[in-house]
């Protein structure tokens, strides 16, 4: 899906050959924390130190990147991020969503409250997907009107 892109790359590092514990900046690179695999994720908000993945689930990691929903919206997540300043890198449905919570500014933080009790109940891995999708493109409305952190 996405050998043809030249912003996203995968590798591997065998650790009984390259013991590689900390970043080219220093940082802590914590292989085997979260579980294995371990995961990171390297673009121009991280740096060369990179972020570890997230999980999402109670899955272990391997099942739940396994899952090929998952893995696009990671990889789409950090890659190309989706936010209302820039409609352009998300998909349609999230333009619709940004389209209407643009007029509705006054009730964004009571919409982030509701999706996240939301998100502790019981539901389809795609729902899931959509309620934390939600969820980040509502903080970034109130990240640019200077309101919160993300």
């Amino acid at each position: 899906m996405y050998q043809s892109s030249d912003k996203i790359v995968f590798g591997d590092v065998n650790l009984s050959e390259a013991s590689v514990r900390t970043g080219p900046n220093g940082g802590a690179l914590g292989p085997g924390q979260g579980g294995w695999p371990t995961v990171r994720y390297f673009n121009k908000e991280t740096g060369y130190d990179g972020a570890p993945y997230e999980k999402k689930t109670s899955k272990a990691m391997c099942d739940e990147l396994g899952d090929i929903e998952y893995m696009k919206a990671y990889i789409e997540d950090v890659s190309n991020p989706c936010s209302p300043s820039n409609p352009e890198n998300c998909g349609e449905k999230e333009q619709k969503y940004i389209k209407k919570w643009s007029v509705k500014l006054d009730k964004v933080e009571s919409q982030i409250s509701r999706l996240e009790k939301m998100r502790q109940k019981q539901m389809t891995p795609e729902l899931l997907l959509w309620v934390e999708k939600r969820i980040k493109i509502l903080k970034q409305f109130d990240l640019e009107s200077g309101k919160t952190e993300l």
